[in-house]
């Protein structure tokens, strides 16, 4: 299980805390020093079934700065996962990446996570 931080998030550390006290194994990846590249990114959002805004960073000061709220709507999902592979702060926080139990998380919602890893 792949477990995509930036461990200077408040939400990152109270999810990976969780992670820890609840035994989960995971494979630990800084979204700054190795962020999604678009293929990946373009994979989990196929594989998910979630919309594509769930692996947005939508309340990021990069988002604002480029208007993306008003943008999104009319990327296509190339555009989108091509424009997040340039920076990880784009990318919604944590991610949970577990591709051979077909589980995939974005953010961190306790209940979401109870009910997919234990």
């Amino acid at each position: 299980m792949l477990f995509i931080e930036y461990p200077k998030c408040s939400t990152c550390k109270k999810a990976k805390k969780w992670l820890d006290g609840h035994g989960v194994d995971y494979v630990d990846r800084d979204i700054k020093l190795d962020n999604p590249t678009a293929g990946e990114l373009r994979a989990w959002h196929a594989a998910s079934g979630l919309d594509r805004k769930r692996f947005v960073n939508t309340s990021g000061m990069i988002y604002r700065q480029m208007g993306l709220k008003d943008k999104l709507p009319q990327m296509s999902d190339d555009e989108l996962f091509a424009l997040l592979a340039t920076d990880g702060m784009l990318v919604k926080r944590p991610l949970i990446i577990d591709e051979d139990r077909g589980i995939y998380l974005s953010g961190f919602r306790e209940e979401e996570w109870e009910q997919a890893l234990l």
